[in-house]
């Protein structure tokens, strides 16, 4: 029977050959001991996976133990397919999830290949295995309310109001994603075992069934200028519409349900959570028809807070275009994140950087998180966040943390972390990052939704990022297509280099952690952002700039 229950491995002693395959390994385990549905394989974001079937898993896992550090594993779609010989300073591990040929890049091609058994969906860190539970999206979601707060609030959402729905694996952060940045957030959730999840954990306060209950919760806290949260038990499509009329007058607005995926992963109106699979199952037509019609009524709801005064911006689960797709003509009247508040920081090369306790020694994460906010004192927003963390958010799985750093600060913070595992101050740590970041990912609607240059589409970018992170000697590279927001509309690259206090792992430090941010920075000053250009002109990495004045 497929195994309902992962750990990842723990401790001093490891299974593989080197720290570098063991690292991969216990983060494959970590995903699992964090996904959504294990007994699927399934991490988070409707299917989201980390491997193929049950039995691809044992061939990874066994692959992995036998790992050499002059051996590359080649992962097709959470399949182990070959174990070549390379170099020591080559990539561990090299995975593409769900890449289709363009032309037939969509989801009704996908769907057919996956069930013939022939590829999967990974998401973004669910299939390159960097996924640390909620708290990776926790950070980022909290790098955008912060932003828009600096942006409309001065810099707090004390006194403000948010109203957005989905309690899944990524929405389930914004909560207390809000709560840090001083605000009182309204979700509502049509499931409610996700919304008792969320509580549990602490990034929930509380449930009700109740619209006017919920409101009520969420706007006393806002007059006393109280964080808070509270999950509304209801679907979207209904709930949404019914608050506008009534005289709800949120601040802000947004969404993180699983509209990327109609099929599997958004619950349509009328439909119980219960019954959602059987009908997907019996009679999927009908299920797409359903949840078309219900995201469109869904996403005019949002436009039509936004006529009323409300902040609404896409937080790049696609709800846009499967209203616009389904017949909505105004799905974009409202902006997506990236183009209305992170683009500035990705102009920086700035973005979401994680590292992992290996041997899952919670000492371990306290003390880098001393060390990073002793790096970095002038940041606010990173030590606020470090401190909200530090009290409020549980380690899940193995120990771990994120926060955003630029270029010129996750190469200084990264090799200073190996030398802590040099001198024997705390064990092997795995250093990785998110799928949304400055230059690994092409997203029309999401990432590089509205560029300076019209470039939104060109998928180069991803590409060479991963290609330049193996040069450099990333102990993982990882290629997908249709994280976020869905087959066929975004091209992303992932990565993960091993601390193990080795010289040779400095190296590789110091090298990936200046070309994956340091291609944000080109990707950008390419496109005709100033902020990037001037990192560039000032830059020895990127020397050749000097010749492109006229950009």
């Amino acid at each position: 029977m497929p195994s309902t229950s992962f750990k990842a491995p723990r401790g001093d002693t490891r299974t593989c050959p080197t720290w570098r395959s063991e690292a991969i390994l216990r983060l494959l385990y970590n995903n699992l001991e964090n996904a959504e549905r294990p007994e699927d394989l399934v991490v988070y974001g409707g299917t989201g996976r980390a491997a193929r079937s049950h039995e691809d898993l044992e061939r990874i896992t066994s692959a992995l133990e036998t790992l050499r550090d002059d051996e590359t594993l080649v992962v097709q779609s959470g399949r182990a397919v070959a174990t070549f010989p390379t170099h020591e300073n080559a990539p561990r591990v090299l995975i593409a999830n769900a890449n289709l040929v363009p032309r037939w890049s969509t989801w009704e091609t996908f769907n057919e290949l996956e069930k013939q058994g022939l590829t999967m969906y990974g998401q973004m860190t669910a299939g390159s295995w960097c996924y640390i539970g909620t708290q990776g999206i926790i950070q980022g979601t909290y790098e955008t309310m912060a932003a828009l707060a600096r942006q409309h609030y001065d810099g707090t959402l004390e006194g403000r109001t948010v109203l957005t729905g989905g309690l899944g694996g990524m929405g389930g952060a914004q909560p207390l994603a809000v709560e840090i940045a001083g605000g009182a957030c309204l979700a509502v959730e049509v499931d409610e075992a996700r919304a008792d999840k969320r509580i549990q954990r602490g990034y929930c306060q509380e449930k009700t069934h109740s619209l006017e209950e919920a409101v009520a919760i969420v706007e006393d806290a806002a007059e006393h200028g109280e964080p808070t949260s509270v999950a509304l038990i209801a679907n979207c499509a209904t709930a949404l519409p019914r608050l506008r009329k009534e005289g709800f007058e949120p601040d802000i607005v947004t969404d993180q349900t699983s509209a990327h995926d109609a099929l599997n992963g958004y619950i349509p109106a009328d439909v119980p959570p219960e019954e959602a699979q059987t009908l997907r199952e019996d009679d999927p037509e009908k299920y797409l028809e359903a949840s078309y019609a219900s995201m469109a009524d869904h996403c005019e709801a949002m436009v039509g807070f936004q006529d009323d005064g409300s902040i609404v911006f896409d937080y790049g689960n696609n709800l846009r275009g499967q209203a616009q797709q389904a017949g909505y003509e105004r799905a974009f009247a409202y902006p997506g994140f990236v183009n209305a508040y992170i683009r500035p920081m990705f102009c920086r090369g700035r973005g979401p950087f994680r590292w992992v306790a290996l041997t899952g020694d919670e000492e371990d994460l306290w003390a880098t998180d001393d060390v990073v906010t002793s790096m970095f004192p002038e940041d606010e927003t990173l030590n606020r966040w470090i401190e909200a963390a530090q009290e409020r958010v549980p380690f899940e799985g193995l120990p771990a943390r994120v926060c955003w750093l630029g270029f010129g600060q996750r190469d200084r913070f990264a090799k200073k972390i190996n030398r802590m595992v040099a001198d024997g101050d705390i064990g092997p740590v795995a250093i990785t990052r998110d799928h949304l970041d400055s230059g690994s990912v092409a997203s029309p609607y999401r990432e590089t939704e509205g560029m300076k240059d019209g470039s939104d589409a060109i998928a180069d970018w991803p590409l060479l990022n991963a290609l330049l992170n193996a040069s450099a000697g990333a102990d993982l590279i990882a290629l997908h297509n249709g994280g976020g927001v869905g087959i066929g509309l975004s091209t992303h690259a992932g990565m993960i280099v091993v601390a193990d206090g080795t010289q040779e792992a400095e190296k590789r430090i110091e090298n990936a952690f200046i070309t994956d941010p340091g291609m944000g920075v080109a990707r950008h000053a390419d496109a005709g952002y100033k902020e990037a250009q001037r990192i560039a002109e000032d830059t020895d990495a990127f020397s050749w700039w000097g010749t492109r004045q006229d950009r």
